[in-house]
């Protein structure tokens, strides 16, 4: 499948079925650093984004990442919903005018998130947030398209890299979030927002196969 609206739209899909499937995952793991309402509003959220699409079908890249922005930042509560509509909505500014995503593109949109994640939430990585998931997605993406790789190879390697980081949380002290307010009692326990992070990514490869 060529990385264009309808690899897009199917990507939005893929995300509500697999955020649906890990909501329990989700909220048992914010309750042991969180306040245990993560996978409920994420849940809500691409609820949300999969109704808006059905009533307005969006017909280019940009728009549709626009319209799961704009949903998220209105149906998901606590702190995910302005960091993941930005990340979205800085997603889409990068997409402005493409119509089918190279490598070069995979990786600009990736950076665009994580740069608007950043700018909202003021993390940086190792902190153990999602940031930890984002971080490494980009830059994997970006070694992959330098490298000449394919759209499909950089996505891959974004998922994956981002998945790794989202693991790679669960030694770490947090110091970002509410998560901070445990200190050392956050050790030993997965972000949700990486690991959330790293689902949404991942269907962005299960996306490809249409």
């Amino acid at each position: 499948m060529s990385l264009d609206t309808q690899w897009v739209l199917a990507w939005i899909k893929n995300s509500q079925q697999a955020i649906s499937d890990a909501r329990i995952e989700l909220i048992d793991l914010d309750r042991k650093i969180g306040d245990g309402d993560h996978g409920e509003n994420m849940d809500r959220g691409f609820v949300g984004v999969g109704k808006a699409i059905d009533k307005d079908e969006p017909v280019d890249i940009q728009s549709a990442l626009k319209m799961v922005a704009k949903t998220l930042m209105s149906t998901v509560g606590g702190a995910a919903g302005p960091l993941y509509g930005t990340a979205y909505l800085r997603a889409a500014k990068a997409c402005d005018g493409v119509e089918q995503l190279e490598a070069n593109d995979v990786a600009a949109l990736l950076e665009a998130a994580l740069g608007g994640i950043q700018a909202r939430g003021k993390a940086t990585e190792g902190e153990k947030t999602m940031v930890d998931a984002w971080a490494p997605a980009a830059k994997a993406a970006r070694e992959a398209a330098d490298d000449g790789a394919s759209a499909e190879d950089a996505l891959h390697a974004a998922a994956a890299a981002a998945r790794e980081g989202a693991e790679a949380t669960k030694p770490m002290k947090a110091t970002k979030g509410r998560a901070s307010y445990l200190g050392e009692r956050s050790i030993g326990h997965l972000d949700p927002g990486a690991v959330s992070s790293a689902i949404l990514l991942e269907q962005a490869v299960e996306a490809l196969d249409g």
